[in-house]
């Protein structure tokens, strides 16, 4: 499967920055494949909010325990290998019709920023660990790490 361009979920940039991750290398490998068929990647505001809230979160709080500083080094690489989507008013609108179009509440607002996102910049992909969260969102398609191929 070619992929032009894809954006990278929380959950694959989280276990990207974990080395002892059980998932890191099956992510990290994805990635690499990715980008190894000229695909460009990219992450949003909200990525890295939500990846900077569990990575300095304490242990005991189902969080990294990250320092601030050490979330600071972790972010910096993400934006040096990856581009961000812009956020604003065109997002913010594809976001409110997703969400009363397919239902969507609680947790699951924050998937539809993404597929919003995606939509409003042209990015059909999502690399994510939960396909099935995306899977309501009409022209995007989640791929799992496990299905990249070189």
């Amino acid at each position: 499967m070619a992929i032009a361009s894809c954006l990278v979920d929380t959950n694959i940039l989280l276990r990207l920055t974990r080395r002892s991750d059980p998932q890191h290398k099956i992510v990290a490998t994805a990635l690499a494949h990715l980008l190894g068929q000229g695909a460009i990647l990219y992450y949003t505001h909200q990525n890295i909010a939500e990846l900077w809230n569990a990575m300095t979160r304490p242990v005991d709080r189902n969080g990294l325990g990250l320092t601030v500083l050490e979330a600071e080094r972790e972010v910096r690489a993400i934006e040096d290998g990856m581009i961000l989507l812009p956020d604003g008013e065109a997002v913010y609108r594809e976001w409110r019709r997703i969400v009363v179009q397919h239902n969507v509440s609680g947790v699951q607002v924050h998937d539809a920023r993404l597929a919003a996102a995606m939509v409003v910049h042209g990015v059909g992909h999502i690399l994510t660990l939960n396909a099935a969260d995306f899977s309501r969102f009409s022209g995007l398609t989640a791929v799992h790490p496990g299905s990249v191929k070189a």
